[in-house]
């Protein structure tokens, strides 16, 4: 008798099936089929034939929940997927995203506001995070440097400045293919 993926994948099933022994952590057989369908739409069919294919057999049934959690991560956060949603606090989403494939539904990508990353870390540490061209300014280095190396054709000058992230006068520009 073939296991609920082979079924859904309208594939023949063996005794050494592939995805068998992957699927026994899910407990009912409709949910192991949906979870089945969803990885074979997310990574194509023979892309995760031989995902699991290429690991141990012992570690074939965590490969296939972590394959889960990834595509259902992936498919709520495009941009950083399961590692996005732990880092930003969002793991009990991703979970319920699971959830919801195993039940047969569709999920949809989450809405996840704009955030201003350098405001809030700025006003949180009290941090600043301009540019700035040494980290210790002595005062003999007050002043503002310029220097020209003439090598040939090419010209290279360097800039440092007091007021660190801040420009005095007009930016200076390098000269490397003249």
């Amino acid at each position: 008798m073939s296991c609920s993926g082979c079924r859904v994948l309208r594939k023949r099933c063996s005794e050494s099936c592939v995805l068998r022994h992957c699927l026994q952590w899910i407990e009912n057989h409709e949910s192991q089929a949906h979870a089945t369908a969803f990885l074979a739409k997310y990574f194509g069919r023979s892309n995760l034939i031989s995902f699991i294919s290429a690991v141990h057999e012992i570690h074939r049934p965590a490969l296939f929940r972590s394959l889960l959690y990834e595509a259902c991560g992936r498919t709520l956060n495009p941009v950083d997927g399961v590692i996005g949603l732990i880092w930003t606090g969002n793991w009990r989403a991703c979970h319920m995203a699971v959830e919801t494939v195993l039940s047969g539904d569709i999920i949809q990508p989450m809405s996840i506001p704009a955030m201003n990353f350098c405001n809030n870390l700025e006003a949180e540490s009290n941090i600043n995070l301009r540019p700035c061209l040494s980290s210790e300014i002595s005062a003999k280095e007050e002043t503002t440097k310029t220097s020209l190396i003439d090598s040939g054709n090419s010209a290279t000058m360097s800039f440092e400045s007091s007021e660190v992230g801040h420009y005095v006068g007009e930016p200076k520009l390098l000269n490397l293919f003249v």
